[in-house]
C-alpha cells in the first residue's frame, strides 16, 4: 500500500499514528505529495487532498477517517469503539479534531498567501479553534486509552504547535498535561511532524 502524505499534514499524521498503533506502519510505503502545488494528486483524488491510500488491488481510498477505518479492517482490530454511545462519542471527537485541522490549515494557508490577509478568516477560524480547545479542556480525553478520538486530537494539537497557529496551552492545563503524555507515545514520536 502506498500513502500519499505530507509530513506536516495533521490528517496524514492521524493515519500514520493509527497504522503504528495497529502494527501496520511497515506495510505503508510513504510517498510525499503536495496537493497545493502538484496537480497529479487530483488525478488520484479529485478533491486534491491528502492523505490518499493507494491499494495494490483496488481504487484509492480517501479521506483520513475512511483510511483509518480501512486500516482497522485490515488489522482485524479497531481503535474505534464498536457500538453504542462510546462509538458516537469517539467519532464525534474525531470529527471535531478534523474540523480543528481544517481551521488551522486555513489559517496557515492565509498566512502564507501574498498580499493583504483576510482578518475575517483569521477571526472565524480562530474562533473555531478556541471553542474546540475550550471544550477539550472541559472534557479532556482520558489518559487510559489512545483510540481514534484521542489520536485525532493529538495530531491536531501537534500541528498547532509545529505551525505556531496559536498558544493553545494558555488557560488549558488539563489538555496540556494530557497532550504532554500523549505526545510521548511511540507512535506519536515516530510520526512527529517537521517543517518541510
Amino acid at each position: 500500500m502506498q500513502l500519499l502524505y505530507s509530513p506536516m499534514s495533521p490528517f496524514a499524521r492521524k493515519v500514520r499514528v493509527i497504522a503504528f498503533e495497529l502494527g501496520l506502519a511497515e506495510r505503508l510505503a510513504l510517498t510525499l505529495a503536495s496537493p497545493f502545488t502538484d496537480e497529479s494528486v487530483r488525478a488520484i483524488n479529485p478533491l486534491s487532498k491528502i492523505p490518499v491510500l493507494i491499494l495494490d488491488d483496488g481504487p484509492p481510498i480517501f479521506d483520513s477517517p475512511v483510511i483509518c477505518e480501512y486500516l482497522e479492517h485490515l488489522a482485524g482490530r479497531s481503535l474505534t469503539p464498536a457500538a453504542g454511545p462510546d462509538r458516537w462519542a469517539a467519532l464525534t471527537v474525531q470529527a471535531m479534531a478534523d474540523g480543528m485541522g481544517d481551521a488551522a490549515v486555513a489559517i496557515v494557508r492565509e498566512r502564507l498567501r501574498e498580499g493583504p490577509h483576510r482578518q475575517d478568516l483569521f477571526d472565524r477560524q480562530g474562533a473555531v479553534l478556541v471553542a474546540a480547545l475550550d471544550l477539550l479542556e472541559r472534557r479532556t480525553p482520558p489518559s487510559d486509552r489512545f483510540e481514534i478520538g484521542e489520536i485525532a486530537v493529538a495530531a491536531q494539537l501537534a500541528y498547532l504547535d509545529v505551525r505556531q497557529v496559536m498558544d493553545w496551552r494558555q488557560g488549558r492545563p488539563n489538555l496540556a498535561a494530557w497532550y504532554e503524555t500523549a505526545s510521548r507515545r511511540s507512535a506519536m514520536v515516530a510520526t512527529a511532524p517537521h517543517l518541510a
